[in-house]
C-alpha cells in the first residue's frame, strides 16, 4: 500500500467521552478504548495487545495525548507523510530541490524507517540508516534523504508528536569518503576546492581523453565558478567578447518529466569575467556559431549533466588517482570562488558573480592568508624598529601637599 493510501488508526476527537476496558488473555491484556464520532455517529474502536496494566495505562494516555493534538503519538513515519501531505516540501523549489528530496524520501527513507512510528525514531536509528546508505550511494544522494527527513520530522515537532527532531543534526554528518579524507574542522567550501590551475589542466585533460565535452565542462565550472546545471544552460550568445564577460541566465537539469530549463537558483543574471585560462576554450566553442546554440554538449549532442560526467569520466576513480579523492563536481564552483577570493576580489563582486544572496555565504570562501599576516608581521616590525629604542624617564610625581596646608 502506497503512503497515499495508508490508512492512519483512528483517534478519540478532543472533548468526546472514551471507555476503557481491559481483557486479559494468556498472551497478554487486550486495553480497549471505544468512543463514538460526533460527525458519523458510528462506533469507534482502538485496542492493543499490551505486556502488563502499566502499558495498558500508557496506552490510553498516549490515546488522551494524541485527542489533544489532532495526531496519533503512535503513527508510523509513512502514515504521518500521508496525514501532511506536502506540507513538508513547503519553501522548496519544487522543479528541482523538491523534486530530489521526493525521490529521497520514496527510494530511501520510506524503505528505511516508514514502518517506524514516528515517536520511536532515534538519532541512532537515523545513524545506522545513514551508514547503510553510505555502503551504497553517493554523499549527495544522502544529502537529498536526510534533508526531507529532517523537514518531515519538523512537521512532527510543529504538530507536537515529536518533543525535538533526532534527524536534526545527523543532516551535519559528514558523508562517505569525506568523512575520512577531510579535516573535519574546516567545513568551509574551501576545503572541497582544487590547490592550483595545474591541477584543474590535469584533471580536465584527464577528462577530455573519454571525450573533449567532459574537459570543457570541468574548465567551465571551475572558471566560471558556476554549478553544472548552469554551465549546461550557456548558450553561445551568453559569451560576450566586447565585454569579456560570460552571463549566467539559466539552468538546465534532468527532472522527473525530461530536462528542465529555468532561471539560477538565485532567479538573477549574474556576469561572470573571462579569465585567461577559460579564453582558449571559449573561443572553440563560440566560433562560428549560433547566439542561440546550447554553448556545450555532449558526445552526441545532448546535455551533459554532472551524473553523465560522473558516469563517463569514471570521476570517482580519476580523481582518486590524482589525489583528489573528496573533489566533487560542485567542487569546481567552489574552485572557481577559492580563487578568486584569494585573488582579493571584493567580497561584493564576488558575491555578484557566485549569485549569493547572503554576503555571508560569500564570506566562507574568505580565508586568512599565512602571506598576507607574514607581511602584517613585517610592517609591524618595521614600524616598531623605526621607534627611539631608548625608554624616555617618567616624569616623578607632584607631592601633594597635606590636606590642612592648602588653600
Amino acid at each position: 500500500m502506497s503512503t497515499a493510501e495508508a490508512t492512519p488508526p483512528p483517534i478519540p476527537p478532543i472533548g468526546v467521552k472514551v471507555a476503557t476496558d481491559l481483557e486479559y488473555r494468556p498472551s497478554g491484556i487486550r486495553a480497549r478504548a471505544r468512543w463514538t464520532d460526533p460527525q458519523t455517529k458510528q462506533r469507534m474502536v482502538r485496542a492493543l495487545v499490551v505486556p502488563d496494566e502499566e502499558a495498558a495505562e500508557a496506552f490510553f494516555a498516549g490515546l488522551q495525548a494524541s485527542s489533544a493534538i489532532g495526531i496519533d503519538r503512535h503513527i508510523t513515519l509513512a502514515d504521518y507523510l500521508s496525514v501532511i501531505g506536502d506540507r513538508w516540501t513547503r519553501g522548496l523549489d519544487l522543479t528541482s530541490t523538491g523534486d530530489n528530496y521526493k525521490v529521497g524520501m520514496r527510494l530511501r527513507v520510506i524503505p528505511a524507517l516508514g514502518h517506524l512510528p514516528i515517536s520511536s525514531i532515534t538519532a541512532g536509528m537515523i545513524d545506522r540508516t545513514i551508514d547503510e546508505w553510505e555502503t551504497k550511494h553517493s554523499a549527495s544522494t544522502i544529502k537529498n534523504s536526510i534533508a526531507p527527513l529532517v523537514r518531515v520530522l519538523d512537521e512532527a515537532v510543529r504538530d507536537d508528536v515529536l518533543s525535538s527532531n533526532p534527524a536534526r543534526h545527523r543532516s551535519r554528518r559528514s558523508l562517505g569518503k569525506t568523512a575520512v579524507t577531510l579535516d573535519e574542522r574546516d567545513t568551509s567550501p574551501r576545503a572541497h576546492a582544487l590547490p592550483d590551475l595545474a591541477a584543474l589542466t590535469a584533471l580536465a585533460d584527464l577528462c577530455g581523453q573519454v571525450h573533449q565535452s567532459y574537459s570543457d565542462f570541468v574548465m567551465l565550472c571551475a572558471l566560471l565558478a558556476s554549478r553544472g546545471s548552469e554551465v549546461a544552460g550557456l548558450q553561445v550568445g551568453d559569451v560576450d567578447w566586447d565585454t569579456n564577460i560570460v552571463t549566467i541566465r539559466r539552468q538546465t537539469y534532468p527532472g522527473s518529466g525530461g530536462l528542465v530549463t529555468k532561471q539560477t537558483k538565485g532567479r538573477e543574471a549574474r556576469p561572470v569575467p573571462i579569465l585567461q585560462a577559460l579564453t582558449p576554450v571559449l573561443e572553440r566553442l563560440t566560433a562560428n556559431r549560433e547566439p542561440e546554440e546550447r554553448l556545450l554538449k555532449g558526445p552526441r549532442g545532448g546535455v551533459l549533466t554532472t551524473a553523465s560526467v560522473r558516469d563517463a569520466t569514471k570521476w570517482d576513480g580519476l580523481v582518486t588517482d590524482l589525489g583528489l579523492p573528496s573533489l566533487t563536481r560542485h567542487g569546481l564552483r567552489h574552485t572557481g570562488a577559492t580563487w578568486m577570493a584569494d585573488a582579493g576580489i571584493p567580497l561584493h563582486v564576488l558575491q555578484r558573480i557566485l549569485g549569493h544572496k547572503s554576503i555571508e555565504t560569500t564570506r566562507g570562501y574568505l580565508h586568512p592568508d599565512n602571506r598576507h599576516l607574514a607581511s602584517a608581521a613585517e610592517q609591524a616590525n618595521a614600524y616598531l624598529a623605526a621607534q627611539p629604542q631608548n625608554a624616555p624617564q617618567a616624569p616623578r610625581a607632584r607631592r601633594s601637599q597635606p590636606t590642612h596646608l592648602r588653600r
